[in-house]
């Protein structure tokens, strides 16, 4: 699930991130960096996201990770990019956003 907010609104999108309660996590094979929302201590399931630059847009690709990869040396999993509770995740962060902005725009 996609949700794009203005870089104005977010300058600085992985401090947004970890103050939403999302930790680092770097895939050192890929080179890629995203973050990660635990629902326990558990590994799985958590909320994963990726931010993204659009130009004048900041772009969070949010999914929801069941569980780990079944077979060796396989990246997939079984992932959720819809339904009731990714929905709700993002509109968390979406509320969060209302609440940063409001905190970070202040005189």
């Amino acid at each position: 699930m996609q949700i794009i907010f203005p870089k104005s609104a977010i300058p600085d999108p992985q401090h947004f991130i970890r103050r939403a309660g999302y930790g680092l996590i770097v895939n050192r094979r890929k080179g890629e960096t995203s973050f990660v929302r635990r629902f326990t201590r558990d590994l799985y399931p958590r909320f994963h996201l990726y931010i993204e630059d659009r130009g004048e847009n900041w772009q969070f690709n949010l999914h929801l990770d069941q569980r780990a990869p079944v077979y060796v040396g396989v990246t997939a999993h079984s992932g959720d990019y819809d339904g009731p509770v990714v929905e709700q995740e993002k509109e968390r962060v979406k509320n969060l956003l209302s609440a940063y902005k409001a905190h970070h725009t202040r005189a």
